[in-house]
């Protein structure tokens, strides 16, 4: 299910929540609706409101974790195929066919990762990976220099190949659902607790919706940022491309 359409669906439940209050508001007796009442009602939602508060900074510290993790390993990863191109061409003029492997292995990792379809990024492709390995692996070096060279191209093309792995791993992490739904139906409770001692007005209704639509706002951020390569907060694939650009100069 998409971002927007779980952001809709907590749209739904919390201001459905105030528009129930403000029916309940209406049709319950008047002695449920006096001072005291309303006192106890406001202890219990600000107990409540103070968890979902806690629970939605968790979750948006935890998916600002996982975004910037993503972006970090996206970096290094570029840092490292430049490396890696630079290293192989102070090698000299053998590895030419090896520097075009990288560079079109680097042309494909980016289509994968920012499909133009809207598709899941495909698992990294080993045999790419290990072809370019094997390649290095088998050059002849002919003195200490190209010898230093050739250990320091494996050691990064291994490094490349970890971080391109781990990534396509996270990617399986995702908000915890049932933390999501308790978060969902405690905020239903405090917006049936606004709309319980509300007047019907037109005033309140569009506090009680800008109000739901923040907190669906903020929902739909969290959820974008689990993506980091599709919808409206992608990591920039900015770069990859820098890397891709100099590759083979």
């Amino acid at each position: 299910m998409s971002s927007t359409t779980l952001s809709l669906i907590v749209f739904a439940c919390v201001f459905g929540g105030a528009l129930l209050g403000i029916f309940l508001h209406a049709v319950l007796p008047q002695h449920h609706l006096t001072n005291e009442t309303k006192d106890i009602v406001k202890l219990g939602m600000g107990l409540v409101g103070t968890m979902a508060a806690l629970v939605l900074g968790l979750l948006v510290a935890s998916a600002k974790g996982y975004y910037d993790a993503q972006s970090a390993e996206l970096t290094q990863m570029s840092a490292n195929i430049g490396t890696l191109d630079r290293a192989l061409a102070l090698y000299g003029p053998e590895t030419k066919e090896i520097r075009a492997m990288l560079r079109t292995a680097v042309a494909r990792i980016l289509d994968q990762m920012w499909s133009k379809d809207g598709a899941s990024p495909a698992p990294p492709s080993a045999a790419g990976g290990e072809i370019l390995y094997e390649k290095i692996q088998g050059l002849s070096p002919k003195n200490d220099t190209q010898r230093s060279l050739q250990g320091q191209a494996l050691s990064i093309a291994v490094d490349i190949g970890k971080t391109r792995f781990l990534m396509y791993a996270q990617q399986a992490t995702s908000v915890s659902l049932p933390l999501l739904v308790v978060l969902v139906l405690w905020l239903t409770a405090i917006f049936i607790s606004f709309g319980l001692f509300a007047p019907f007005n037109g005033t309140v209704v569009i506090s009680l919706f800008v109000s739901a639509l923040s907190v669906s706002g903020a929902i739909f951020l969290i959820l974008e940022m689990y993506t980091p390569y599709s919808g409206v907060i992608a990591v920039s694939s900015a770069p990859l491309r820098a890397a891709l650009a100099h590759l083979g100069q």
